[in-house]
């Protein structure tokens, strides 16, 4: 090995991986990649908009949350916030908002966003969204764009606890990756529309350095997901498959217009806890 040069081993596999594994990889991935994040996606998020994903779908044209002039006064949870864009574009029609993070670093990316961004900045609270540090029914409206869903191994518990902190009445939305999309390859080219796996694996996606888990992504079928909503004793309002717009050229990851046209890349669930 030359001086100073320091080798590394890294490998992909879809393997178990629990709870507390799930956790620290994550928060370590997000603490370490939050700069670089919000450098490459920041200008296609914003820093006060409410975008539900890569489509590129904002909360002006969707209204998932429902009337935006209806959100004043309303009391609203962004759990899985990252640097909390979706919280302050709330906050500005009137919301009382807290942005929550499993990441000390997505919470230093939001903080510098509050310095340069006119308006309202939601109080920012680091927690696991399956063990939030919130009283039951605080909350009217909880929601996430992409945000803890597909990051936790117990994503059940997880419907449970917004469940918990939702008031009688109250609405939780949240977008995560289409569940389809775990049977193809995550690539934006011609080789990421031919299935090369089992829409029925669960294994979670797990990148491993030194044999020790670094990120690791949850997959659930679309009935499971469906599911874990109704068991927390929720009920499902709505299910959003939005469309690749064709203004939108940009490429993401595994995300891009070829693949847009032919499969659902975001799945964008809205359900409500049933009133007293």
């Amino acid at each position: 090995m030359d001086e100073g040069h320091v080798e590394y081993s890294e490998a992909v596999t879809r393997r178990d991986s629990g709870q507390a594994e799930t956790v620290a990889a994550n928060r370590g991935w997000w603490d370490r990649e939050a700069v670089d994040y919000l450098a490459e996606h920041g200008g296609f998020l914003g820093d006060a908009d409410l975008v539900w994903g890569p489509e590129g779908w904002a909360e002006e044209e969707l209204r998932v949350l429902g009337d935006p002039d209806a959100l004043a006064g309303r009391r609203v949870l962004e759990f899985g916030g990252g640097a909390a864009q979706g919280g302050r574009w709330c906050a500005a029609r009137g919301a009382q908002v807290v942005s929550s993070d499993l990441s000390a670093g997505m919470l230093a990316t939001a903080r510098r966003l509050d310095a340069r961004t006119d308006g309202p900045a939601p109080p920012l609270v680091q927690a696991d969204a399956t063990r939030l540090p919130f009283a039951d029914e605080s909350f009217d409206i909880v929601f996430s764009a992409y945000g803890a869903t597909p990051f936790v191994a117990d994503s059940a518990g997880l419907m449970r606890e917004l469940a918990r902190v939702l008031r009688p009445g109250g609405l939780l939305a949240f977008s995560t990756s289409h569940p389809i999309r775990w049977a193809f390859p995550d690539l934006p080219g011609p080789e990421g529309l031919t299935a090369d796996g089992s829409y029925f694996d669960e294994r979670p996606y797990v990148e491993a350095t030194w044999g020790e888990a670094s990120y690791v992504e949850h997959h659930r079928t679309m009935g499971h997901r469906i599911a874990e909503i109704i068991d927390a004793g929720l009920v499902l309002q709505a299910l959003h498959e939005p469309e690749w717009p064709q203004d939108n050229t940009e490429t993401w990851g595994g995300w891009s217009p070829l693949r847009g046209a032919h499969l659902p890349g975001t799945a964008i669930f809205v359900a409500v806890r049933p009133g007293r």
